[in-house]
């Protein structure tokens, strides 16, 4: 016998209660409480029904664990095992959000031909288009074995029972948010649904040793629909990210856990499919302006990965009572911080000035080491003098105006040197570390000051 009820889920933290709340007791967000319908069973255990209670599952000691291990599988696409960590890891579940439109489907589709021409049985399902519709789709990226098979079903029960006769070494859902199970009297993407969904997934996973790739819709606000306990059940989770009309995207990890979480991947879209930028720094800087104020090379690091970005500023008398500031790609508090610095430790009046920074290529980054840069850019449109363009800048400021030391300044200098920069303007404790660098100029420079002084 089964009674219907309903429960109230909280969709930031996957949070069950009874009634509705207004404010999350775990999560604390306000307003996040929605209704769901559950089916609750009651075949209990009753004396006399036949039913004995269950065994006990027995604890092992780390000593008695045996590790095993398994190679991962290669994708065949670099930019995608860099972000994995290397490959595939057999049983993981792997979650990958995206806008729509930005190329999570091509992606996958191009994995699964990489892996089926290796001579692996790949299975991928769609609950969003039909077989006439994915053979239009992958005949744009090329030809394909037999190795790979397509399904269309939304049905979890049918999907698992095809699984457990297939075998395949490597699963993908495309979406979670179409597939239902029918022991969960909700409508497909609801909370209850892919909350259930994904920990059926998860067991098949692990059970079976079955790589899975999940396709997760986002929201407005750029994360994956559905409760966030979702990124918790899985293994990784990827965000593909880019402006969906320009041709560059970039592949980013923000949980991994066989992994490091710091590396991205950087494609670039085109008729055939997505194509691996190897050289992301030239691919970053091309069309750079040389002579233009406001411009100003720095240097990112993302996981192991040094990347030459362009900072753009513009600083423009306001013609209203209250200046204007914006920032693409970057971090709009900490422009407003660097703006304050500026003006009160340098003595650049600009609280009358509208300033508008921006990343170019619609890239965004957060690491402090792009505040000298950010500050430069600003500093040299306001005064109206052009950046040397062979130079490259990196360093954290802070509140007191200094330049502080970054991590792996070396690996970021010898990419400027790589791409024929001729100088690097380096924070001064960072510069008196870098030894045999004689291929490029090292400025040390320990305040913003300084820095000023020398544009």
């Amino acid at each position: 016998m089964a009674k219907s009820k309903s429960v109230f889920f909280c969709r930031q933290c996957g949070y069950e209660s009874a009634k509705w709340m207004g404010q999350c007791p775990t999560c604390h967000e306000w307003n996040t409480f929605t209704e769901e319908p559950v089916v609750v069973s009651h075949a209990g255990t009753k004396s006399g029904s036949g039913r004995g209670p269950k065994q006990a599952p027995v604890p092992m000691s780390i000593s008695d664990i045996s590790l095993e291990r398994e190679d991962r599988l290669g994708t065949g696409i670099g930019e995608l095992d860099r972000v994995l960590g290397g490959g595939i890891v057999p049983g993981s579940l792997i979650l990958i959000g995206g806008d729509p439109g930005i190329g999570k489907s091509t992606l996958l589709m191009q994995t699964c031909r990489n892996l089926a021409d290796s001579g692996r049985d790949i299975l991928y399902v769609s609950g969003e288009e039909s077989l006439t519709q994915i053979k239009l789709r992958a005949e744009r990226i090329g030809a394909f074995n037999d190795s790979l098979k397509f399904l269309c079903e939304t049905d979890l029960d049918r999907m698992e029972t095809c699984i457990s006769q297939l075998r395949p070494s490597c699963v993908v859902i495309d979406s979670i948010q179409t597939i239902s199970s029918p022991d969960v009297n909700s409508s497909p993407g609801s909370v209850s649904q892919v909350r259930e969904s994904t920990n059926i997934l998860l067991r098949i996973a692990k059970t079976l040793n079955i790589s899975i790739f999940i396709v997760g819709h986002v929201t407005k606000e750029g994360t994956v629909a559905g409760p966030r306990v979702l990124e918790h059940m899985v293994d990784t989770v990827l965000y593909f990210e880019g402006d969906r009309h320009a041709s560059y995207r970039v592949l980013r990890s923000v949980k991994n856990r066989f992994g490091s979480t710091n590396e991205i991947g950087v494609f670039e879209m085109r008729e055939e499919g997505l194509a691996e930028v190897g050289n992301a720094s030239a691919y970053m800087l091309d069309g750079r302006p040389e002579g233009a104020s406001g411009s100003v090379v720095t240097c990112s690091m993302e996981g192991t990965r040094p990347i030459l970005l362009e900072i753009q500023a513009l600083v423009n008398r306001t013609s209203f009572g209250l200046p204007r500031r914006q920032a693409a790609g970057a971090d709009y508090n900490r422009v407003n911080l660097l703006m304050a610095v500026l003006e009160r430790r340098t003595g650049l009046k600009m609280s009358d000035y509208d300033a508008y920074v921006n990343l170019t290529g619609g890239i965004r980054m957060s690491e402090p080491a792009l505040d000298l840069g950010i500050a430069m850019a600003i500093a040299s449109s306001f005064r109206n003098r052009a950046v040397d363009p062979g130079m490259a800048v990196f360093g954290e400021v802070g509140l007191s105006g200094e330049v502080r030391s970054v991590s792996q300044a070396e690996s970021r200098v010898k990419e400027a040197a790589r791409l024929g920069f001729t100088t690097c303007m380096v924070p001064k404790s960072n510069a008196d570390k870098l030894k045999g660098l004689d291929e490029i100029r090292i400025v040390g420079v320990s305040s913003l000051e300084e820095v000023i002084s020398l544009m």
